[in-house]
């Protein structure tokens, strides 16, 4: 619990401070978790909350969230919970360059290898104008029989068609695996993965839409600007999502179904589907 806490008052320690924030943000999700085909899990719930608080020209994000999932009994002995925790802290010193740094950490997992697995995370992004931006980053992932270096690099390209605006991404991901010791996570993995997604998002006055598609696949992955890490041994290999949302005053509210296929490594079990329905809302100030 340590791993949880220390960070975290760190971190209200930093908003505590007396800087005015620009804006900031509270949110809460819940997901809902369905495995077609796995021999392991059946379905799950995940609740998480989070905050955002933009100081000047910096941003510091952190997020906790706690999963239980129901699982197989046998081969597990146990129902699955895990907790985790997300920081990342970004400084933009000018229009035209951000810079980014990361911290995650499975602070506790009852079944899997990957418990007490932490990651660090650095990055770069290169706004040449208002439509175009860059991004690279970097992340380095410590498990404790093995580790996973990871390189994301994104295109953002705005643009508006009347009144809708939109933005439009290129993800590409890279990863390597480095095995310390033997074990059954990585038995089966590849050495090296790469894959890539197209994301799309749309506002229209109070209204939010979006979808990605992932291609290629992808293993031990962060995902989401290092606020999400797949650390169980499941090699994706599809993912398809939309999302919808709304501005309710200075609540925005979203709705999110996310499709992934994936084999599961330590046994070789392929076409496990998993089905997510996410809800978010953010409260700002």
């Amino acid at each position: 619990m340590k791993k949880i806490f220390i960070p975290l008052l760190l971190t209200l320690n930093l908003y505590s401070v007396e800087f005015q924030p620009i804006h900031s943000s509270v949110q809460f999700y819940l997901e809902n978790k369905h495995f077609s085909n796995s021999k392991q899990k059946i379905d799950g719930k995940v609740l998480g909350v989070g905050a955002d608080i933009h100081i000047e020209k910096s941003e510091i994000r952190f997020a906790y969230e706690h999963g239980k999932t129901n699982t197989k009994q046998p081969p597990l002995k146990k129902d699955l919970n895990v907790e985790k925790l997300f920081l990342r802290y970004a400084y933009a010193p000018s229009k035209s360059f951000a810079f980014n740094i990361n911290y995650l950490t499975v602070a506790h997992d009852n079944i899997a290898i990957t418990d007490g697995g932490v990651a660090y995370g650095a990055g770069l992004s290169y706004f040449h104008s208002k439509q175009l931006g860059l991004n690279f980053n970097q992340y380095y992932t410590d498990y404790k029989d093995f580790n996973v270096y990871q390189s994301n690099f994104n295109i953002d390209f705005k643009t508006h068609i009347q009144a809708y605006k939109i933005k439009l991404t290129s993800e590409n991901i890279y990863i390597s695996i480095d095995e310390q010791h033997q074990n059954m996570f990585t038995k089966n993995a590849k050495k090296d993965y790469f894959t890539s997604a197209i994301k799309i998002h749309t506002h229209y006055k109070t209204w939010h839409f979006g979808g990605a598609a992932y291609f290629g696949k992808r293993v031990f992955a962060i995902m989401n600007e290092g606020f999400k890490v797949q650390h169980h041994a499941m090699e994706f290999d599809r993912t398809y999502a939309v999302g919808m949302g709304k501005n309710i005053g200075k609540a925005v509210v979203r709705l999110q179904y996310i499709y992934q296929r994936a084999t599961e490594l330590p046994m070789q079990n392929r076409d496990v589907k998993v089905k997510n329905l996410r809800a978010i809302i953010n409260f700002h100030y």
